[in-house]
């Protein structure tokens, strides 16, 4: 299915529901016009792969948390950015976690960014519209299906 980056999904892989909510708010406020796609634990995120091999749109970008159930952030980020067909959508690891070896770890496995998550909502409404403004404007993506 072909779509184009302002109509394809943002996923969202966060099992914090009041970081959910923040996040819906300040992409309101940016009025992004992509269609929000939540995945609240690494099992949930990994399980769109096989829906998208279905033919369900594939997202824009991913924002991804490290701290998730099941199975966590790195390892959702080690299997898409090891995936043959999916590896090249944009995956921003978006947490709270200022930790060297986590950010090392996120980078070896293919993350695009790295954002430690601003406690303050106009911060983070500021990092939503960042974050629109480069991966859905600027950034000229691969297409994963070609």
């Amino acid at each position: 299915m072909k779509t184009s980056q302002y109509t394809s999904p943002i996923m969202l892989v966060e099992d914090n529901p009041v970081d959910i909510d923040l996040t819906r708010r300040a992409f309101n406020r940016n009025r992004l016009s992509n269609p929000l796609i939540i995945a609240t634990d690494g099992e949930e995120a990994l399980d769109w792969i096989s829906q998208w091999d279905r033919g369900e749109n594939i997202p824009v970008i991913i924002l991804l948390d490290l701290k998730l159930p099941k199975i966590d952030g790195l390892e959702v980020l080690r299997i898409i950015k090891g995936h043959p067909r999916y590896r090249t959508i944009p995956i921003v690891v978006l947490t709270t976690s200022h930790e060297n070896s986590d950010i090392k770890q996120a980078y070896l496995y293919g993350a695009n960014s790295y954002i430690v998550k601003p406690v303050d909502f106009e911060k983070f409404v500021e990092v939503a519209g960042q974050i629109e403004l480069y991966w859905r404007v600027l950034n000229e993506p691969a297409n994963p299906t070609s």
